[in-house]
């Protein structure tokens, strides 16, 4: 047998975004254990806003079991939080959502790189030059010469980890990048982001560089950062059409407040209707449109076929996957298919 080292992973019970904690412990196992091997663990929620001091044991239940590219027999661990009852806590929403394995999701996650207080490449106490060359720069003026380090190291770490993740690019803000991930599902989909935000961020300790995950860390005339959700289902996939489009665009407009309600905090900051944004009360759709809520892929209209994916504009960079994902299936299942 050999020593593996499980890190497990849960979400905190903060509002309105949680924040991803991390313990270790060491198990011996004949080989790469398998999810039903993994342990249940306890921990102190009443340091996680989880529970109350006088009753504070809260239950980690392993739901998704990564390999950790930076251990020797590393193993991560991605759980949900438990009651010790059994039941899952309030916190936990990967236990309430929505899913079909034949909705595929494609996130991509948008965030800035902070160092002391402010975002990579500005200068202390300014700004630099406007918006324009820095949306997939090259050169150490556009991206500097950490970003990429970091980002690059980052998408080995996740295909490492078994993680869809299927590129990145420098964002239209200086500091500002973007990385995307492919799932198979709501669990799969949203289980790989954020597991990829979990090493994202522990890939930035040894850098001392934070992540800023919020939609507008910088206000005035720079793009803020969203978590775009692409999205399609069998149905969209192999049969379409526009008769069904228009009813699926109804019901995303029908379920518009809905939908904003899970797509993370702050989000009037963002959805202004400039910066490539819809404004957050208003629902629209448009063939290449990055100023609409849902834009419409050229290659979903072609020939008046009316298939393939959509992209939803509006759920932001600090939003949950689980809910995003979640609230797109129901949306969809509104819509009868005959």
């Amino acid at each position: 047998m050999a020593k593996y080292r499980l890190d497990y992973v849960w979400l905190d019970g903060y509002t309105p975004v949680p924040n991803l904690r991390t313990k270790c412990m060491m198990r011996d196992f004949d080989e790469f254990p398998t999810l039903e091997q993994l342990p249940e663990w306890g921990f102190d929620g009443s340091s996680t806003q989880q529970a109350e001091g006088g009753d504070s044991d809260c239950v980690l239940k392993p739901a998704a079991v990564y390999p950790d590219p930076t251990r020797l027999n590393g193993v991560l661990v991605l759980c949900e939080v438990m009651l010790p009852d059994g039941t899952p806590h309030p916190s936990n929403q990967r236990a309430t959502i929505a899913d079909d394995p034949g909705t595929w999701f494609g996130f991509e996650q948008e965030y800035f790189l902070f160092q002391d207080g402010r975002p990579l490449g500005f200068p202390e106490g300014g700004y630099p030059d406007p918006q324009g060359e820095y949306y997939c720069g090259v050169g150490f003026k556009n991206v500097g010469s950490l970003g990429r380090q970091i980002t690059d190291e980052h998408l080995e770490l996740c295909i490492e980890a078994g993680i869809n993740h299927e590129g990145i690019n420098a964002e239209v803000a200086m500091g500002q990048w973007e990385f995307q991930v492919f799932g198979k599902g709501s669990y799969k989909a949203a289980d790989d982001i954020w597991m990829a935000r979990f090493l994202l961020l522990r890939l930035c300790e040894q850098y001392e560089v934070d992540i800023e995950w919020h939609c507008k860390p910088i206000p005035g005339d720079w793009n803020g950062s969203g978590m775009h959700c692409n999205f399609s289902t069998e149905y969209m996939r192999e049969t379409g059409g526009k008769d069904y489009f228009l009813k699926l665009m109804d019901a995303f407009e029908e379920f518009c407040e809905e939908h904003i309600a899970v797509y993370g905090p702050d989000n009037d900051k963002r959805l202004t209707g400039f910066h490539e944004t819809q404004s957050i009360d208003k629902f629209s759709w448009g063939v290449a449109d990055r100023g609409a809520s849902i834009r419409v892929p050229h290659s979903f209209v072609k020939d008046d076929a009316y298939k393939g994916y959509l992209e939803d504009r509006r759920p932001n960079s600090q939003g949950d996957p689980y809910q995003i994902a979640s609230r797109v299936i129901k949306t969809i299942q509104s819509v009868p298919t005959a």
